[in-house]
């Protein structure tokens, strides 16, 4: 059976004094002060649940551009977990930054540029200050991680022209609309962005348990990106502490959700896209 492989769970220490509090936008989220999740924790979910691997995502509303409890996890558990850092894109020092977490074990990149503790989709992505990275990204082969809305597909579509070699993750499929239902013309730009083959979906609970589906079902939405991303473009992400739960649980909805597809969609889906994304990651 195909390795299950979650590329977006957070690890949050207990210890403040070792791994002291700097959110991104000076306000720490509230699942992240409510439920802690040392690196152990999650090792001990992931063998509840089944899950065997994962890309552990840089918990920015609780530590900011400050690496280092992801990169103490990925030291502890080489064989399990990587890491997706995140950094000052602005900063002179950008590149230096990267290629010292990547150093330590980390794949990848994640950009926050929208979330519960910072609303509104901010624009600083591409900005001229961020070309280095984004030319350094490319060049190394790392993918990048976009918290984002679709309101910024603009700025993100000219960036993958300008750097057509940097693989792109849309976390939480960037917030489609999904209620309005097939065809879904309110969600047209996402569905345009099939267009573009750097362009990957990271499918979480935010999307797989909304709020409401409205006139939308997993079966016609799903089906949909499907159809027009591939299975090999699109990867599970558990959102595991962030979204309340236990670990299996979560994982039960996401194959719920996607019950319908083949198997062999499934295992791109639920690994083999993760392992594509995250080499160190593969079996």
């Amino acid at each position: 059976m195909a390795s299950i492989v979650d590329i977006h769970p957070h690890v949050i220490s207990t210890d403040t004094v070792r791994h002291p509090l700097a959110p991104l936008g000076g306000t720490q989220s509230t699942w992240s002060r409510d439920r802690p999740t040392p690196f152990e924790a999650l090792i001990a979910a992931m063998d509840t649940a089944g899950v065997d691997k994962a890309a552990v995502v840089q918990a920015s509303t609780a530590y900011g551009h400050d690496n280092s409890y992801v990169a103490e996890a990925i030291a502890a558990y080489p064989k399990r977990f990587t890491g997706v850092f995140s950094v000052d894109m602005l900063a002179p020092d950008a590149v230096e930054r990267m290629r010292h977490w990547l150093g330590l074990g980390f794949s990848g990149m994640r950009l926050f540029t929208t979330g519960s503790t910072m609303p509104g989709q901010q624009t600083w992505f591409d900005d001229p200050r961020t070309y280095p990275a984004w030319q350094y990204a490319g060049r190394v082969g790392i993918p990048v991680c976009m918290q984002m809305t679709p309101q910024g597909f603009p700025q993100l579509r000219g960036l993958m022209e300008r750097f057509p070699p940097v693989r792109i993750i849309l976390d939480h499929l960037a917030r489609p609309t999904l209620v309005d239902g097939p065809p879904y013309a309110a969600d047209r730009d996402f569905f345009a962005l099939a267009r573009y083959p750097n362009v990957y979906l990271k499918v979480t609970p935010l999307n797989v348990t909304p709020p409401r589906w409205g006139k939308a079902s997993p079966e016609s939405f799903f089906g949909a990106l499907i159809e027009a991303f591939g299975a090999a473009r699109i990867a599970w992400g558990s959102n595991f502490p962030a979204t309340a739960g236990t670990l299996a649980d979560i994982l039960g909805n996401a194959k719920a959700a996607f019950g319908f597809v083949s198997a062999a969609d499934r295992d791109f889906i639920f690994g083999k896209t993760a392992q594509t994304l995250y080499p160190k990651l593969a079996d």
